[in-house]
């Protein structure tokens, strides 16, 4: 699969079904296809991005939307536990031995976890076009402890369409996180491809409640 022709595939997704399909096709390919011939440098920056708010702490750490793994890759020596909705992306993640556990769930539902499981949530590549609205923002918040760091990705071309500046605003009034900060971050670097300049706002903040 060419993969700006993959990039447009995703960006077009409708329903999970197609987020499904498209990650059972892409798997094999998305690290060596991908991730290198694009030069996809996202997961590379949000790690450190989570690895500097952390400032040496090491909760157990959620990887939302982990796929085949780039966060965590970047996050040597910390308890990383990844969710996907793709199998086939897991089991390539499941590979390289870099999560304690890898679940597979799809974000819109309620998930198979216990609440206040995580100290710290990060995610690269779920929250942009074709995929995850902030409609899974309470469902992270119930699996987050107290005091959890998150680290979460918005593709800056979907950040208001997608209401995600009245969904964080909702939270923060209901005293369930702390204020917002946001950061930027370049999706690619070194790259010569229509998404060259995709520009990523992250989204750093604590749940409240320590």
């Amino acid at each position: 699969m060419p993969e700006e022709t993959s990039i447009e595939r995703a960006y077009a997704l409708k329903t999970p079904e197609d987020s499904v399909a498209l990650y059972r096709d892409w798997a094999d390919s998305y690290d060596s296809g991908y991730a290198e011939t694009m030069g996809y440098a996202y997961p590379r920056n949000i790690a450190a991005v989570l690895l500097e708010e952390l400032g040496g702490a090491t909760p157990e750490i959620v990887d939302v939307g982990a796929g085949t793994g780039l966060v965590a890759g970047h996050l040597p020596g910390l308890t990383v536990d990844a969710i996907d909705i793709s199998q086939e992306m897991l089991d390539v993640a499941g590979g390289k031995g870099l999560y304690r556990s890898r679940i597979q769930a799809d974000l819109t539902q309620k998930l198979g976890i216990p609440d206040a499981r995580y100290g710290a949530m990060v995610s690269a590549g779920v929250f942009t076009h074709g995929h995850v609205g902030p409609v899974c923002l309470p469902e992270l918040m119930r699996i987050a402890s107290p005091g959890a760091l998150f680290v979460l990705g918005i593709n800056a071309q979907v950040f208001d369409s997608a209401a995600f500046g009245s969904a964080f605003a909702g939270l923060v009034a209901d005293g369930v996180i702390e204020p917002v900060r946001f950061r930027k971050i370049d999706c690619f670097e070194d790259a010569n491809h229509d998404h060259a300049d995709t520009v990523i706002l992250l989204a750093v903040f604590r749940k409240t409640g320590i």
